[in-house]
């Protein structure tokens, strides 16, 4: 393991779980409103843009960080092909603008006082415009997994191991854009700039093409270490510099609103667009794990184990994740699964249920002898195996088994993912603690108790439904419109519960992990024999 540029740990934690308190709110100095050394700063607003998968969800805050309003708009996702994954990026711009005229109508007076807006995103989507800055292709998004032969040309050409400090996988942008060279190399001849998802919002915002270190780490083409695009690993892609955004720091300006926008949704000023964050690293301002060690879980779409770190510290023989914080001097390694929450939408959707009461269905505390085994392998596989080629099944089912036994299977099959992240980030050199969890899947008891029981680890729900990605995109926009500090501004939310392990849920975890382990080495073997 290679670790580079260290900065000195964050001193001066606050008690509580691993730096999280479980009663009151850790608030940002000043009584929470923002400060830059010079007094606290009252009025104005901020806005925090999230572009996710299934939706876009857009927050306002005051200087306090109270809620002003919320608004969200859906996303649908095209599969074209088995494995293939996409999205039109007129629809996000389309829904983006949906939720600021919803809150400009709801808001009028909170938005004319708009001081900074955050973006925050999915990561990894290859976004491709010419020189008119039309879009050429719908957006190969995250999931898709059908540049899996592209990663070993990249791999054999560059080091982007060492420089990238990743495993070059299908889900990443680098591989795509491979595969659009060699499959549509019509486009790839008029590619004039690739775009993340959240910075395409920015280029209709601002006029600018710029993005920040914590998302272009995915893209396989930015020198980690030194936090700067790499020359050699885009050369292995056929691109150059010139075809990359200019980098700014995630909590730094990058770009303003432009006039006409402001008119829109009557802004009085033309406020900062800050550089912002990929999906995770913005979720982690959101709930305020912003100091080495401090960390999240994610139960999304996805599900994602983060911890932050004051190091580059790469992992790629598991296929950890090792980027750029959106923080200045700060690293991060998350843990990935590409089918968390979604897992359970699959199974919702194939029984007729929903989501939530199938999770209903669920005892954590129970130890029923006849659970299948689950292996969440639907859209293939992140950490720690890089397998786009990975494929869900249940193992153990019988004519006993019911809906409730494959509910279980499911949340239990997820939480054996995080068990695999946990110990690949530890192998990485991270020092694992109590974690917050977020995400739609967080608001199941039993799925907590569940993945906390699987993994050892204590999980802690926070009181404050909007810490997440959108918040964390707002915390931005403050600290790049006033120049605040963002330790100070990424404050710690209290917590609603903790979920500590059950001692007498151990051994049957243990064991259950062991088989569901074995479970895809069969699965690896069997699809070789076919």
């Amino acid at each position: 393991m290679r670790r580079v540029c260290r900065r000195e740990a964050c001193a001066g934690r606050p008690p509580g779980v691993n730096g999280f308190l479980t009663a009151r709110r850790r608030a940002p100095d000043v009584t929470g409103k923002i400060d830059k050394g010079g007094g606290a700063m009252s009025g104005g607003t901020w806005a925090g843009i999230d572009l996710g998968t299934s939706a876009v969800k857009t927050v306002l805050i005051d200087a306090d960080q109270r809620l002003v309003g919320s608004a969200s708009a859906p996303l649908a996702v095209s599969r074209p092909h088995p494995g293939w994954s996409e999205q039109d990026p007129a629809h996000w711009w389309a829904a983006a603008c949906a939720t600021l005229d919803r809150l400009a109508a709801a808001h009028p007076r909170e938005m004319a006082a708009l001081r900074g807006i955050g973006l925050s995103g999915q990561q990894h989507g290859a976004t491709l415009i010419d020189a008119a800055d039309t879009v050429l292709r719908p957006c190969i998004l995250w999931n898709d997994g059908r540049a899996q032969a592209e990663c070993a040309a990249l791999e054999a050409r560059a080091d982007f191991r060492g420089i990238g400090g990743n495993v070059a996988m299908a889900g990443f942008t680098a591989p795509k854009l491979e595969w659009v060279r060699t499959h549509e190399p019509e486009v790839f001849a008029r590619v004039a700039r690739v775009l993340l998802p959240k910075d395409y919002l920015r280029l209709l915002l601002t006029g600018e093409a710029i993005s920040d270190m914590s998302d272009s780490s995915g893209t396989l083409w930015l020198d980690v270490a030194n936090r700067r695009w790499s020359g050699a690993l885009l050369e292995a892609s056929q691109l150059t510099e010139a075809q990359m955004p200019r980098l700014v720091e995630g909590s730094q300006p990058g770009g303003r609103l432009k006039r006409d926008l402001a008119q829109r949704w009557g802004v009085a000023a033309a406020p900062v667009v800050a550089g912002g964050a990929g999906d995770n690293a913005a979720a982690c301002c959101g709930v305020g794990a912003v100091r080495p060690g401090e960390g999240f879980i994610t139960i999304g779409t996805s599900g994602v184990m983060f911890v932050t770190n004051a190091a580059f510290a790469p992992n790629t023989g598991k296929a950890v994740h090792a980027f750029c914080h959106c923080l200045p001097d700060t690293w991060h390694q998350m843990g990935v699964i590409l089918s968390a929450a979604d897992s359970l939408s699959w199974l919702g959707r194939i029984t007729g249920r929903a989501p939530a009461d199938l999770a209903a269905m669920v005892d954590a505390a129970a130890a029923p002898a006849e659970t299948p085994v689950f292996l969440p392998y639907l859209s293939g596989e992140r950490t720690p195996h890089n397998d786009a080629r990975a494929r869900g099944v249940f193992l153990g089912l019988s004519q006993a088994s019911g809906v409730a036994d494959m509910a279980r299977a499911v949340l239990e099959g997820v939480a054996y993912a995080f068990a695999d992240s946990a110990d690949a980030l530890r192998e990485g050199g991270a020092d694992l603690g109590a974690l917050l969890a977020v995400g739609g899947g967080a608001q199941s008891d039993a799925w907590l108790q569940i993945i906390a029981d699987a993994t050892g680890l204590t999980l802690m729900r926070p009181a404050d439904a909007e810490a997440g990605g959108a918040l964390g995109a707002a915390r931005l926009g403050m600290c790049a419109s006033e120049g605040a500090d963002p330790l100070s501004v990424c404050a710690a939310p209290a917590v609603e519960r903790a979920f500590p392990p059950n001692p007498a849920q151990a051994d049957r975890h243990a064991a259950r992990l062991a088989r569901y382990r074995a479970a895809y080495g069969g699965l690896v073997a069997a699809r070789g024999a076919a």
